[in-house]
């Protein structure tokens, strides 16, 4: 009810705030990189799988904060969700199963969500690699593969990094992850 008396130009700053820090997301995600050297599928399900992991890494550096933080979170995962739907309805999924599949988005979404941020807490990067092993690789239950080791420490340090980023560069709609091609300590 309160957003009724907010000025329309504070909600369009706001949406066009979210609407870049998601646009960097995805852009990131599309990123060659991870699709030639980290031994993600080029595939519907490689690519949605790096939108899921970049969307939690942003949410995941937020949701921990303050109100506004908390607010800026839910909305990038509500741009996430808005993005799948309208993915699926432009490749012609039905009115009446695009509800059911969102909820199998959201559902898979919070799970990669639980494992990436108890994988990050760990202080190795052995439970990394085994969630991006099995959730982006579809690796399963093989011995992790040095892709997974270095797929596993850019994500790590793509936490880091947004961890250091302080909320006013994110406010400004800016998003700053590292670059894929360039390798850290993939131990």
């Amino acid at each position: 009810m309160f957003n009724l008396f907010r000025s329309s130009k504070t909600r369009a700053m706001s949406r066009a705030t979210i609407e870049r820090l998601y646009g960097a997301i995805v852009a990131q995600s599309r990123r060659p990189d991870f699709y030639t050297d980290f031994g993600v599928p080029d595939t519907l399900e490689g690519r949605f799988e790096m939108v899921v992991l970049h969307t939690v890494l942003v949410c995941h550096r937020l949701k921990g904060g303050d109100t506004p933080e908390r607010s800026m979170s839910q909305d990038i995962f509500d741009a996430f969700a808005a993005d799948m739907d309208a993915a699926m309805r432009e490749i012609g999924i039905g009115d009446l199963t695009v509800p059911k599949k969102m909820k199998k988005i959201g559902e898979a979404f919070y799970g990669r969500a639980a494992a990436y941020d108890a994988a990050l807490a760990e202080p190795d990067n052995a439970a990394l690699i085994q969630a991006v092993s099995r959730n982006i690789l579809s690796a399963g239950e093989a011995e992790p593969s040095p892709e997974a080791a270095a797929l596993a420490a850019y994500v790590r340090a793509a936490a880091a990094k947004l961890h250091a980023t302080p909320f006013e560069v994110l406010a400004r709609g800016v998003l700053e992850l590292p670059d894929p091609a360039v390798r850290e300590n993939e131990t």
